[in-house]
């Protein structure tokens, strides 16, 4: 996934990498339980903070959804309408979703030194690999190209927490990594307004996923 830097950023040991704010950077894996991602820069591998950059919004990137709840989503859909998560069985790494309407079927990204490929065509981000597929087929069996869902219908309900949010200021939205938030008002550019843990506050949009029903 590519991300934008929102701080610069200095590596203080050999495995991290530096980078300036307003970079854009390709995150190459997200652990559960680590507040590091890698990534790469300019062909450079290493770990950044995860609370320095934000992942740049994409429709179609849901982060961390099972596989049955891709099914439940996309069944029914559209031929070709799908979304990318990450991987179950392969923590760090991504799966493609996609409705051939009456089922979906799950394509599994394969990752080495920085390029990532479904079948034989490799590419250098996770973005360039879904413009692909937005005009060749991903399918063998069938033509299926992947389409967005209509924008009209869907509404961001929730959001997914991609950090701990812990501020001291009155009126701020507590939450940890991985909670839900539900969006009360998300129009705005630097705070939006949820609920979570029975709580109501503002928060800053950078450090949620938007999830859409």
């Amino acid at each position: 996934m590519e991300a934008l830097a929102l701080f610069s950023f200095t590596a203080s040991e050999e495995d991290e990498i530096s980078f300036q704010k307003g970079d854009i950077i390709k995150v190459t894996e997200m652990e559960d339980d680590s507040c590091w991602f890698t990534a790469e820069i300019q062909g450079k591998r290493g770990y950044i903070p995860e609370n320095y950059i934000s992942l740049l919004p994409h429709r179609w990137f849901v982060g961390r959804v099972s596989r049955l709840e891709a099914e439940q989503r996309l069944r029914w859909q559209d031929p070709g309408v799908f979304l990318v998560r990450e991987s179950e069985s392969a923590p760090g790494e991504f799966s493609v979703s996609v409705s051939y309407g009456d089922r979906v079927e799950h394509f599994r990204v394969l990752e080495g030194g920085g390029q990532y490929c479904i079948w034989d065509e490799t590419f250098g981000s996770l973005n360039r690999l879904v413009d692909f597929y937005r005009t060749h087929s991903i399918a063998v069996e069938k033509l299926i190209c992947l389409i967005d869902r209509p924008s009209s219908p869907r509404k961001p309900c929730v959001a997914h927490a991609l950090c701990d949010h812990t501020p001291r200021q009155t009126g701020h939205l507590h939450f940890l990594r991985g909670d839900v938030i539900d969006l009360l008002e998300c129009s705005g550019s630097a705070t939006w307004t949820g609920r979570c843990r029975g709580r109501v506050g503002v928060f800053p949009p950078q450090y949620v996923q938007l999830l859409y029903h």
